[in-house]
């Protein structure tokens, strides 16, 4: 349970957050590798772009990489930011990186939204996009992973303990898997707010619909016997940049405002989290949190190469 203060900070981090768009720095576009494909999504009645590494030969495992909040139509923040698709190459594992998916968390929504369309994304990450994977690239559909940041991060542990016979593997790097949790309910509706949706449409309104059924916090315990990958930093300064350390020569309160408060609530929401999961029998479960560390792709390419090593590797090999 929240105590006060903590319901203080993330209400107060939440209207930080919204003040400011919850926007990004934009960043160089990495080489990409693997080859784009579409793949036609009848529930969603349109066909979706997907960034696939095949990892050759025969029946092989199928790791899905999901974006974030402002995920693009076009192509993926893991394509733009890091280089995980080259470093998944020849790992003898699929990987598939679909692109859009922007302020939908990657969920069937109960209703169509004015602005964001159709999302009916449940059903094609664990049906559409798996049976084309099966049917194209030899995906044997039995050792399946999942990974996401941010919004996606929530996304990838709600997915994995919904579909608990589907996935063996899951990471979440920076997510938010306390749902309905008081300040975390209301900064998921102001997210897809942000991005023009109504989240009503998704879920329901609030405290009826489908919000609880949603959380990965109350479905932990469907994650018994998988390998489970959570990270975070703490939001307080990066090793990486220096811009958002206040007490810099170079510091940047523009950067600051938009890296900082949300790495700071996802620490507190993987944290509570972390406890949680680690009371599931038999749940093989890696964390990283660390005393640095802010809302970007520099922590989200390290944390994924780890993930793999720790989690994804030893669940399908």
């Amino acid at each position: 349970m929240l105590t006060r203060a903590r319901r203080r900070l993330v209400a107060g981090l939440v209207a930080l957050v919204a003040a400011t768009g919850g926007a990004v720095v934009a960043a160089p576009t990495a080489q990409a590798a693997g080859t784009t494909e579409y793949v036609y999504s009848a529930a969603m009645h349109r066909n979706i772009p997907v960034r696939i590494v095949d990892g050759g030969g025969g029946s092989k495992p199928t790791l899905y990489v999901l974006d974030g909040l402002r995920a693009p139509n076009n192509t993926s923040g893991w394509l733009q930011n890091t280089d995980v698709d080259d470093f998944m190459v020849g790992k003898g594992v699929n990987v598939a990186i679909p692109f859009g998916g922007g302020g939908s968390f990657y969920t069937d929504w109960d209703q169509v939204d004015p602005k964001l369309g159709v999302n009916k994304w449940e059903t094609f990450l664990t049906r559409e996009l798996p049976a084309y994977m099966a049917r194209k690239h030899n995906s044997d559909n039995r050792r399946n992973g999942i990974a996401g940041l941010s919004m996606s991060g929530t996304s990838a542990l709600n997915l994995a303990s919904r579909h608990p016979g589907f996935y063996k593997a899951v990471a979440s790097y920076s997510g938010y898997p306390t749902v309905t949790f008081p300040g975390f309910t209301q900064g998921i509706q102001l997210s897809v707010a942000e991005m023009g949706g109504d989240p009503t449409n998704m879920w329901g309104f609030f405290p009826a619909g489908q919000w609880f059924q949603n959380d990965p916090f109350l479905s932990a315990g469907n994650l018994a016997g998988k390998y489970v990958y959570v990270s975070s930093g703490s939001g307080l300064g990066s090793r990486y940049d220096t811009s958002v350390d206040p007490t810099s020569a170079d510091f940047n309160p523009v950067k600051f405002s938009q890296m900082v408060p949300l790495e700071v609530a996802a620490s507190v929401s993987s944290q509570m989290y972390i406890g949680r999961v680690a009371l599931v029998p038999g749940v093989k479960l890696t964390t990283h949190i660390t005393p640095d560390g802010v809302h970007w792709w520099d922590y989200w390419e390290s944390d994924f190469k780890q993930s793999w090593a720790t989690t994804f590797r030893p669940a399908f090999f």
